[in-house]
């Protein structure tokens, strides 16, 4: 009610040019016109803040799309900058939601050319490794793990014969497979038990990402025909599907067969050795991406790799015949400390 009055006051004052201000006079219309005119403003001004604030937002919502393209050049020249073209012209962002890698440099402060793995993950092989050792096979399980694999040498040798590339390429296919398989169901164990893997779980996938990056070297050194690559598939897939269930009926005999695979790998990489030494094999350079993984010297050559390769395979077979004995005591791996960082 008082609000309508000073609406029609207020009018009236405007329509007659303020000539009826006179029936304001009245002391106490005259407060009530004032005390409602303060009333009356700062509602208004809460309902036009209340409109200015939905205006805003609605403005935001429809310019947001269009945004990037009223930034100033400045900053558009700096996400250029941060951009990276590959093959092809094809400009690829660097960033993807807010993440992107910081700058990665080696020791003498050049700029880190992989992203398949970081300075952090290089290492410098053990070479002073035993390589004669062997593991005399004992009871039942030792003797089908050690028969199995000189049955899984038997086609390998009629295929690739001294062919040493191509089987060192075969041969890092297969053995970057029970790495994975056995952390993987250690993983799951671990998730299922809600119990610690003591840390056979990173200690497993390291095993299988080294052996992964074996063959990412090799291919550097060997390319394979088709007939192979298809070879790789077929031996993989056939070989992944039985050491998962193996893994999982008896992970002691997993890690027994994988044990004297490795020992096998040893005698591969020793032939291959002497191959080169022989001239059989040109002694070519060391693929760039084997001298920042093993931290080689820059002159370093195909012999180098192979040496290395070989000391990692050596390192491999101690694990994996140290897991197997752990099993074979009746305890889990768990209980037993893992060797992490051992490459």
């Amino acid at each position: 009610m008082n609000r309508l009055v000073v609406r029609s006051v207020l009018s009236r004052c405007l329509i007659n040019n303020g000539r009826n201000f006179n029936m304001l006079q009245s002391p106490e219309l005259a407060a009530a016109v004032v005390s409602n005119l303060r009333l009356y403003s700062q509602t208004q001004t809460v309902i036009d803040r209340d409109h200015d604030f939905g205006s805003f937002r609605w403005r935001r919502m429809m310019s947001s799309a269009a945004e990037p393209a009223s930034k100033a050049p400045s900053v558009k020249q700096k996400e250029a900058g941060a951009e990276k073209k590959e093959g092809g012209g094809q400009v690829v962002p660097s960033s993807y939601w807010g993440i992107s890698r910081s700058k990665v440099t080696r020791e003498d402060g050049t700029e880190w050319p992989w992203n398949c793995f970081m300075p952090w993950d290089s290492y410098q092989s053990d070479l002073s490794i035993d390589l004669s050792k062997h593991h005399v096979p004992k009871n039942f399980v030792d003797r089908f793990a050690f028969r199995t694999v000189k049955l899984m040498r038997i086609p390998t040798d009629l295929f690739f014969k001294r062919r040493y590339g191509c089987r060192a390429m075969m041969l890092e296919t297969v053995a970057a497979v029970p790495g994975m398989v056995g952390g993987m169901l250690l993983h799951l164990r671990s998730l299922r038990k809600f119990q610690q893997s003591g840390g056979w779980i990173k200690a497993l996938l390291e095993e299988a990402e080294n052996e992964r990056m074996h063959l990412m070297t090799m291919v550097e050194l060997v390319q394979p025909k088709w007939y192979e690559r298809f070879l790789v598939l077929t031996v993989q897939g056939i070989f992944f599907n039985l050491f998962f269930v193996v893994y999982i009926l008896s992970p002691k005999l997993a890690h027994r067969i994988v044990g004297y695979l490795e020992e096998e790998a040893i005698h591969s990489y020793t032939e291959f050795l002497k191959d080169i030494e022989s001239g059989a094999i040109e002694n070519v350079a060391a693929p760039a991406i084997a001298i920042d993984y093993w931290r080689l010297p820059k002159n370093s050559t195909l012999k180098d790799v192979i040496t290395v390769i070989r000391a990692d395979e050596a390192h491999h077979r101690d694990v994996n015949h140290f897991a197997s004995d752990i099993h074979f005591q009746g305890k889990e791996l768990r209980e037993a400390p893992a060797p992490i960082g051992y490459h």
